[in-house]
């Protein structure tokens, strides 16, 4: 007696802890599939739905809620969004959106349907890595949406009979995924500035304060000035380029580079606006300006000097130009625009997928 409920123990453990356990997606579309066919047979389908239902909480518990999917009719297939709870503070923040398929039975003799999920797959991946918040949600909607109705162009209940219909509607879904794609860039490019900049002014603050403190505890003023001016001008040169929207940022590098990035360009600034500064110091370069210093010191090469390492800081090309010319190494360049100095995020040309 006491080994059967030993047993009975044992298989209930079993079974709870297989409940806990994380269920794959194909494992779920195996399960409801078998709870669809055993509904439309119109066998006993109790115990069908009860392996799905139970299924289905293995993946959520792991995978978040579904909020959108599609399910084949007659062939184990089916894409789905699960939204996932982000902690601590999940009522605070955005859920992360996760996208999951199984296409394969249903795409075996459409290459060009497959072909298309696959770049909604990859696509899928990319949003879910580099967007959050609401750009993230309407990006992954969109891809679930378009594998859906790609996946409905093979489905038996909702396939249309004629080939023609069938081409114009694939020809329909390539043209969406264009538009997926521009969002996708769209969203992902502005909000790679917003770590760029982040990093730039957390940066630029802490050198700031550094330069401000030193300069009142050991005198030095035009140094220290000078390094201010240089991580100014920087973080001034991004913003116009920003606010002009002719700057492009690498955004599948991840976040955490592009902080890192946007933080090195301050000190970049700084470092050639003090380079600047330290050559018409030293009479490297001359620097001839009128009139004498006014009162309570008011010395106007000292203004000077820092709008120079300012301009230096705002734009790298012609720093590294007054430079080379100050010391002999190369021919002074023509001059550039302002708006010429490429930070070392900036993205080459992304080319569209093609219709």
């Amino acid at each position: 007696m006491a080994e059967v409920v030993h047993s009975a123990v044992a298989r209930g453990a079993r079974d709870e802890t297989a409940d806990q356990a994380a269920l794959a997606f194909p494992e779920l579309v195996y399960a409801h599939f078998a709870w669809r066919k055993a509904v439309d047979a119109g066998n006993n389908a109790v115990d069908a739905e009860q392996r799905y239902r139970r299924a289905l909480a293995r993946f959520e518990g792991q995978h978040g809620q579904i909020v959108n999917s599609y399910w084949c009719s007659e062939v184990e297939s089916a894409v789905a969004l699960t939204a996932k709870p982000v902690r601590p503070f999940a009522r605070l923040r955005a859920p992360r959106f996760s996208f999951h398929r199984l296409t394969d039975w249903a795409t075996k003799d459409e290459p060009d349907i497959a072909d298309q999920l696959h770049r909604l797959d990859e696509l899928a991946v990319r949003a879910s890595s580099v967007l959050t918040g609401l750009r993230q949600r309407i990006c992954m909607q969109l891809v679930l949406a378009s594998a859906g109705h790609l996946l409905s162009l093979v489905d038996a209940r909702a396939r249309h009979e004629a080939p023609e219909k069938t081409a114009e509607a694939l020809q329909d879904e390539q043209n969406r995924l264009v538009h997926i794609d521009e969002y996708f860039e769209s969203a992902a490019n502005g909000q790679a500035q917003i770590m760029y900049f982040a990093g730039m002014a957390v940066v630029a603050g802490l050198l700031g304060g550094l330069s401000a403190g030193l300069w009142l505890a050991v005198g030095q003023r035009g140094l220290f000035a000078a390094l201010i001016a240089g991580s100014l001008g920087a973080l001034i040169s991004v913003m116009q380029r920003i606010d002009d929207r002719s700057f492009q940022l690498e955004h599948d590098v991840g976040r955490k580079y592009v902080l890192f990035l946007g933080g090195v360009r301050p000190l970049l600034g700084a470092a050639f606006g003090l380079a600047v500064y330290l050559a018409f110091k030293s009479q490297l370069i001359a620097l001839k300006l009128p009139g004498k210093a006014g009162p309570a010191g008011a010395d106007p090469r000292f203004y000077a000097l820092v709008v120079l390492s300012f301009v230096a800081g705002f734009n790298e090309r012609w720093a590294q130009d007054t430079l080379a010319a100050a010391t002999g190494s190369g021919g002074a360049k023509a001059k550039p625009d302002a708006n010429d100095a490429q930070p070392n995020a900036e993205a080459p040309a992304r080319p569209r997928p093609g219709v």
